[in-house]
C-alpha cells in the first residue's frame, strides 16, 4: 500500500521496516536501490500544521548549508517533482536520507551527556544569527508552563472521575509546587531572556551517536522560537537519571552529579558565549521547570483518557507522572 509513496520518490525495490522508538509520529526505515531513507507520517492531531514543520526544516537546512555546511543535518528529501511534504489518504509524509547512527533510550555514562548537550548547544549556536521571525511555531505555546497548568486545572474539573481519584496524591503534589509557574512567567518576561531557535525536545533519543560521539540532532518537528531553558530542562529530564520515564520502580530514580556537570560543560562549551548572565543564572531552574511541566502534561493526559501520548496500558500516563514527580524531588536534592 505504501508503494504509492515510494513511487513518488522514485524508490525502487523499496522495503519498509517500522521503527517504534518515537511516541508521536509513525516512522519507517526504508531500504531502496537508491539508498536508505527514513520515512515518517506526521501525527496531525499533535502537529496541526505539517506545512509549518516542512517550511521550518527546509529554511533551517538552507541556512545551515550556506553558513555551516560542515554541520550534519537531517535535510528533507524532495520527491520526483520537488515536494518535501506528500499528502496521501489524509496523511502527510516526508523523508530524510538515513544518517548512520544510534539513538539511545537512556545514557550509560557521563560522557554521553556531555556529547549530546554539546550537540544541541551547537545546533542553537549555529542558528544564533538565523532570522527568528521566519521560524513558525509548530505547536503554539508548547512550553508555556502557565498554559500547561491551566490545562491541568481544567482536567481536574472535566477529566475522568475515577482517574482523578486514583491520581489524588500526584494531583496534590503538583498543586503544591505552583510557584514554578510564577518563576517561569518572571523569566519569560525578562528583557535578558532571549528568544532563540530552540529544539524543544532534547531527550537523548533525539540525538544520534556514533562510537560514543554525538553526531547529529534529529526530530526537528518542535524546533521553533523559544527559550534555551526548554532545551536544558529536557536534557536534565532525560540525561541525569539512569532510567527513563517508563520506569515504574521509583527506587531506581536518582540523579547522577557527574552527568549534571557533564551536561553543563557540554552545552556551555557551544553556547556559553551567547547566553546572557541572566540566562545562565537559570540553568538549574531549567530542570525544575521542564520536569514539573512534563509531570503536568502526563497527568493531564491521564485524566483526559490518554488523548496525546501513546499508551499500551491504562495506568501508563499516571506511572509516567509519578516517575517525573520523583525525578523532580531527586533533582532538587542534587541542587
Amino acid at each position: 500500500m505504501m508503494q504509492v509513496i515510494f513511487d513518488q520518490y522514485g524508490w525502487e525495490a523499496a522495503k519498509a521496516n517500522p521503527l517504534t522508538q518515537g511516541l508521536i509520529n509513525q516512522t519507517f526505515e526504508v531500504a531502496t536501490q537508491q539508498g536508505d531513507f527514513i520515512l515518517q507520517s506526521i501525527n496531525t492531531q499533535v502537529f496541526k500544521d505539517p506545512f509549518a514543520i516542512d517550511q521550518n526544516i527546509k529554511s533551517i537546512g538552507q541556512y545551515l548549508r550556506k553558513h555551516h555546511p560542515g554541520l550534519l543535518f537531517t535535510h528533507l528529501v524532495p520527491n520526483l517533482v520537488g515536494e518535501t511534504l506528500i499528502g496521501w489518504e489524509g496523511k502527510y509524509y516526508r523523508a530524510f536520507k538515513k544518517i548512520e547512527g544510534l539513538a539511545l533510550d537512556v545514557l550509560t555514562h557521563a560522557d554521553q551527556a556531555k556529547e549530546a548537550a554539546n550537540q544541541f548547544g551547537l545546533f542553537t549556536a549555529s542558528l544564533v544569527a538565523y532570522p527568528i521571525g521566519e521560524l513558525k511555531s509548530t505547536i503554539p505555546q508548547f512550553h508555556d508552563l502557565a498554559l500547561r497548568f491551566h490545562q491541568f486545572e481544567k482536567a481536574l474539573i472535566q477529566g475522568d472521575g475515577n482517574r482523578i481519584k486514583q491520581a489524588k496524591e500526584a494531583i496534590l503534589f503538583l498543586q503544591s509546587h505552583q510557584s514554578y509557574v510564577d518563576q517561569w512567567t518572571k523569566y519569560t518576561n525578562h528583557k535578558d531572556a532571549i528568544l532563540r531557535v530552540t529544539h524543544h525536545d532534547t531527550k537523548i533519543s533525539n540525538v544520534l551517536f556514533k562510537d560514543d560521539q554525538a553526531i547529529c540532532v534529529i526530530d526537528l518537528d518542535t524546533t521553533m522560537p523559544g527559550y534555551y531553558i526548554s532545551d536544558i530542562g529536557d536534557m536534565c529530564r532525560t540525561y541525569l537519571c539512569p532510567v527513563n520515564e517508563e520506569c515504574t520502580d521509583l527506587n531506581l530514580i536518582q540523579m547522577m552529579p557527574d552527568r549534571w556537570t557533564a551536561l553543563q560543560n557540554g552545552y556551555l562549551k557551544a553556547m556559553g558565549e551567547f547566553l546572557t548572565p541572566f540566562e545562565k543564572d537559570h540553568f538549574t531552574f531549567s530542570g525544575q521547570f521542564i520536569i514539573y511541566m512534563q509531570a503536568l502534561r502526563f497527568l493531564t493526559d491521564y485524566l483526559q483518557l490518554d488523548q496525546y501520548y501513546h499508551t499500551i496500558r491504562p495506568s501508563q500516563n499516571l506511572d509516567r507522572t509519578n516517575n517525573q514527580i520523583e525525578l523532580l524531588k531527586q533533582f532538587n536534592k542534587l541542587n
